[in-house]
């Protein structure tokens, strides 16, 4: 082989290897994001797929890894009692492997809490307590025994940019998962009916309306909870995949009204079925709406119509 071709090989090597590595920074969310795209996904909002094309799971998902940016979550009981309230604690360890104890606020809270069933039958929306030496606590019950998931979403005060990470939650007892609920476009709880319009697409963002009423009646009266008029939790089927969106507008913004419709704006990273939990108040009350939605692909460019071909007297002028 001769010292040109040679060259031309090792090149196109390094070009596959650092393709290669480019793909899997963005399969396990290492690969940093652009500096607006932090700051504007440190408040809850949805990022646009990049201008250079790829998969739809380069929408942010959170939540599949225990660590990450240096960050790591760790409980200090993994394995619980069913069927009874326990207490959770946990701590967030920092980059230099301490106790993280500075945060920035989001939404009222420093860090919010989501324990969910890997059946997806179960939900909660908590917020702990952190003690001075960064341990966060909180009582739950867990109802039935399982595998769960448990996220923190929180902003470090020393970064730009939200984390959710993720840690397994085993409660232990007789185990009988359930089928993924179906639940149809219109769910009611505590005598709230809550219907849904919209849908969910893999790699393009979407409106997601939410209609409250009771006995009948609209619910235009809704109250700020957290410092919106809901909250919406999406979570994909299969393996937990968080997704942490925010309404469109905001209390006392002059333009958002309290219901009976909460609006969001949100992205699939990927084609399947997704449960999605809409946390709202009203009456001092908080209520959760759990629906089941899939999401589907974005439909396929329609091809270019080939151009005619030249008559033959355009040859023979």
């Amino acid at each position: 082989m001769n010292t040109a071709l040679k060259v031309a090989v090792f090149a196109s090597g390094l070009a596959l290897a650092f393709g290669a590595a480019y793909g899997v920074g963005h399969a396990v969310g290492s690969t940093p994001a652009p500096a607006a795209d932090r700051a504007h996904r440190a408040h809850g909002a949805t990022a646009a797929p990049e201008e250079h094309g790829g998969g739809h799971e380069e929408h942010p998902v959170g939540g599949l890894q225990i660590s990450d940016r240096g960050y790591t979550l760790s409980l200090d009981r993994p394995v619980v009692p069913a069927a009874g309230p326990t207490e959770l604690s946990f701590r967030v360890l920092a980059p230099d492997g301490k106790p993280l104890t500075a945060y920035q606020p989001a939404h009222e809270k420093e860090l919010h809490l989501i324990i969910a069933s890997r059946d997806l039958t179960d939900f909660q929306h908590v917020h702990p307590v952190r003690a001075a030496d960064g341990t966060w606590s909180v009582p739950a019950t867990i109802a039935k025994a399982g595998d769960y998931r448990v996220f923190a979403d929180f902003v470090p005060a020393a970064g730009t940019e939200s984390l959710t990470l993720g840690a397994d939650l085993h409660a232990s007892g007789d185990y009988r998962p359930a089928a993924l609920p179906q639940t149809g476009r219109s769910v009611t709880v505590d005598g709230y009916t809550v219907t849904l319009a919209g849908d969910l697409t893999a790699g393009r963002a979407g409106r997601l309306a939410f209609t409250v009423s009771k006995d009948g009646r609209p619910v235009d009266d809704l109250d700020p909870y957290l410092a919106a008029y809901g909250h919406l939790v999406v979570l994909r089927a299969g393996d937990l995949g968080y997704l942490h969106v925010h309404p469109d507008g905001e209390p006392g913004d002059g333009v958002t009204e309290p219901g009976p419709e909460v609006d969001f704006t949100a992205t699939a990273p990927s084609a399947g079925e997704y449960r999605l939990f809409l946390d709202f108040q009203h009456a001092g009350a908080v209520h959760t709406a759990a629906f089941t939605l899939t999401a589907g692909g974005d439909a396929p460019a329609a091809p270019e119509a080939p151009a005619p071909a030249p008559s033959e007297s355009a040859h023979h002028h």
